[in-house]
């Protein structure tokens, strides 16, 4: 179905239906959410579910993946997009901590879907991986910027400080969620850091 045929409000619908699924995934699964369940939680009949999403679970799970995406870069702006200065990481830090914990996320739904589904659907692995791939693209952007700048030793590698900072964040964010509290995630990120600062020219 072209997006171009649905109207306002069934776009507005759709986008309801991907966000309120997105929220069942983070919290029960993909296992754990069904179509039944969006249903009862969107409102919706199952009509109007197969009407957007026409190849049902598997389409609508993508979506999300897609939306969660777009979502998480969108969380990080315009910091993430700037990254030239220690001022700037430190705002992109305390916002994406803010991003997850503020929102009750105890989880990073990229990360999430990454582990529950990319083996049995070739499709929405790759759009997880383009995902991550953008996110770490964007720090690694981030480090050379610092470089430029004369900040940063230009023998750091930018896209392996890239993977650390994304590595430390999963991570985190796992052991934030029992605690439900964010210090695991800050001392996370504190030390994936940490190379970066290494790296960092003396003044």
């Amino acid at each position: 179905m072209e997006r171009a045929e649905i109207t306002e409000r069934g776009r507005l619908t759709r986008q309801r239906i991907i966000e309120a699924t997105g929220e069942q995934i983070l919290a029960s699964g993909i296992g754990g959410t069904t179509l039944d369940t969006v249903r009862a939680a969107t409102l919706t009949s199952k009509s109007q579910l197969f009407h957007y999403f026409p190849r049902g679970k598997t389409e609508l799970v993508r979506e999300v993946a897609e939306w969660e995406g777009r979502q998480l870069l969108e969380a990080q702006e315009p910091e993430i997009h700037d990254l030239g200065s220690w001022e700037s990481w430190e705002r992109w830090r305390i916002k994406l901590v803010d991003y997850y914990i503020d929102r009750g996320r105890w989880a990073c739904p990229i990360g999430s879907l990454a582990t529950q589904a990319a083996q049995t659907d070739a499709e929405l692995e790759s759009t997880l991986a383009e995902s991550m791939r953008a996110w770490r693209d964007a720090l690694a952007a981030g480090v050379r910027r610092m470089q430029i700048a004369g900040a940063v030793d230009e023998s750091a590698d930018p896209g392996r400080i890239a993977t650390v900072i994304l590595a430390a964040i999963q991570g985190g964010l796992i052991l934030s969620q029992p605690e439900r509290s964010a210090w695991p995630l800050e001392a996370a990120l504190d030390n994936a850091l940490a190379p970066l600062h290494q790296a960092s020219i003396e003044p």
